[in-house]
């Protein structure tokens, strides 16, 4: 490394690690995860290999696992301070990035190898599209063409949520959003009871709202219930492609289906289909990203940077 990079990385509230200096950060004797069951936690589009859980997961996990344990030895060393028996609340990660660049997998991934930990054995998963409006309340707003922008969510509920998990209510509900569908399911909800973590995932989770002019109201964010949040990065014309491929898969296979929000559009030839998914990147996701996901990557305190394929190429941490 030159001194030049040395001197850069002194004035950066980043440390920034390599592939390969990642990787050697920890390794287990045991790979946790088996072929099978990394390929029912990744994406369609998605090939995450065994290196890839032992090169970036596991240290990943390890220094989660890390900020979990001296989270639980603070809180028992408060309660023998105080004196009383206080329930520990859930360790909450955030992990925030743009539709299409695999932060449900990493989801998935992280949550398999921290349930694996003897003192992190219940590791809930909750993702914020259960916290869009319903498409009636979207439609009512006129909001439907801006599905998965700030003003798409019902934060008030987010947060009450996330309040409801920090202040230790043994159970608590989150709304289910049903992709095929493509709205929330009414009639069901998610139950979580008493969990050691909750991963919070999506698009929105490190936002801060726009303050209105000459208005200071106190405001709470999502992100202040985070404990610790990431942000999976990656270029933007990486991410349109990813894009544009998932939704040429998902037109041979999920939008077959007559229940399928999108079944309209599972007749599409190649072009077609391209063309469509390219004009709802760059009127939707593409704008959202640039205005308003992309601007909070740096509210994160750890940044996976994606190469092609997905694969994690590098990783910025922020200094304690």
């Amino acid at each position: 490394m030159s001194q030049m990079m040395l001197e850069n990385e002194s004035l950066s509230p980043y440390l920034s690690f390599s592939r390969s200096e990642w990787a050697s950060l920890y390794s287990a004797d045991i790979q946790p995860l088996t072929e099978w069951e990394i390929s029912e936690l990744q994406g369609i589009n998605e090939n995450v290999s065994l290196d890839e859980v032992s090169s970036i997961y596991l240290p990943l996990c390890r220094l989660l696992n890390l900020h979990v344990t001296a989270s639980q030895q603070l809180h028992q060393q408060s309660n023998a301070f105080l004196r009383k028996q206080m329930k520990k609340p859930p360790f909450i990660i955030g992990i925030a990035g743009s539709v299409a660049v695999g932060k449900s997998t990493t989801s998935r991934i992280i949550q398999a190898l921290l349930s694996r930990w003897p003192n992190t054995p219940k590791v809930e998963l909750v993702t914020t599209d259960g916290f869009l409006f319903p498409n009636a309340v979207l439609e009512q707003k006129g909001l439907m063409g801006r599905k998965g922008f700030p003003e798409s969510y019902d934060l008030k509920g987010l947060i009450h949520f996330l309040s409801d998990l920090k202040s230790g209510k043994p159970v608590v509900e989150a709304p289910i959003y049903s992709h095929l569908e493509y709205d929330i399911l009414a009639d069901k909800v998610q139950t979580i009871s008493a969990p050691d973590i909750v991963i919070v995932e999506g698009i929105n989770v490190l936002q801060v709202p726009k303050q209105k002019r000459n208005k200071q109201t106190p405001q709470i964010f999502v992100s202040d219930f985070f404990d610790f949040s990431l942000y999976v990065d990656a270029d933007e014309e990486e991410i349109k492609k990813w894009y544009v491929e998932r939704f040429k898969i998902l037109r041979n296979t999920a939008f077959q289906s007559p229940i399928s929000y999108f079944h309209r559009y599972a007749d599409l030839k190649d072009d077609e289909a391209i063309q469509f998914a390219l004009n709802i990147w760059n009127t939707i996701n593409g704008l959202n990203l640039r205005e308003n996901i992309l601007p909070t990557k740096y509210r994160a305190h750890l940044i996976l940077e994606k190469g092609k394929n997905h694969s994690v190429s590098g990783i910025k941490m922020r200094k304690m």
